[in-house]
């Protein structure tokens, strides 16, 4: 993911600002040209949030909202289907990988893991609400292994790296399989146990009972297989090898 660094000054104040994804909540928007102290402050406190610093927000209107967010994911996949979820990261390039996979009937890329009820992107890019951003998986079970779904979650992403993906940095970016089953669970378990040998780093993915699963606005989903920033759409093509291009 290549991303470009703007030093931005103001009186007596300086800091570098990197722009990725989370910087911009919805496609094509460009950040104001002139800055006062004041928005600087506000960009540099968002910043620490998205690090895990800082006051944390009110998560919900009342406890119950946040029983909600945090309860079990009450959809049920279709006949014969099954549902897991992953997060790897930027949960564009990730869809587009499970796309891609035999067996794999549907994709949607959302929120999980948080305790606000409802949350739209600028509220998991605060990095307050301890959304994750996630592709729910469904896939037949008779078509598609659940060992080739780990396959591909290790392959798309570092799980070495705590709440970071290259320059992508924040909790929602953190890396997380969230089962719906116990065979799932111990499929989890027993893959990063054997993914954990094969690197010299320790492996900081979480395994969890999936959560409510909050689907993402319109424009995100299957985001790169319409063309995403650049219009340049990407196939999702089953057994497709092409190289997954997230942000240009």
């Amino acid at each position: 993911m290549l991303l470009k660094t703007t030093a931005i000054a103001a009186p007596s104040l300086s800091f570098s600002l990197s722009l990725s994804k989370s910087s911009f909540p919805f496609p094509n928007r460009r950040l104001p040209v002139k800055f006062n102290p004041q928005t600087i402050t506000s960009l540099r406190m968002s910043w620490f949030n998205k690090l895990g610093f800082g006051a944390p927000r009110s998560p919900t209107e009342s406890p119950s909202d946040a029983s909600i967010a945090q309860g079990p994911d009450d959809d049920s996949p279709a006949p014969s289907q099954e549902f897991t979820q992953f997060g790897a990261g930027c949960f564009w390039g990730v869809e587009l990988a499970y796309q891609r996979v035999p067996g794999v009937t549907r994709t949607e890329v959302g929120y999980s893991q948080g305790y606000l009820h409802n949350p739209t992107y600028e509220d998991v890019c605060t990095g307050t609400t301890n959304h994750s951003e996630v592709v729910r998986v469904h896939y037949d079970p008779k078509e598609c292994s659940f060992d080739s779904l780990l396959d591909v979650f290790w392959a798309r992403h570092d799980p070495t790296t705590p709440n970071r993906q290259g320059n992508d940095v924040g909790t929602q970016y953190r890396s997380g399989i969230y089962f719906y089953t116990e065979e799932q669970k111990k499929a989890d378990i027993e893959s990063r146990d054997k993914q954990q040998k094969l690197l010299n780093r320790k492996i900081v993915t979480e395994i969890l009972p999936a959560k409510k699963f909050y689907p993402a606005e319109e424009y995100h989903q299957q985001y790169l297989a319409k063309g995403g920033r650049s219009g340049f759409k990407q196939s999702t093509e089953k057994g497709c090898n092409d190289p997954i291009r997230c942000y240009g």
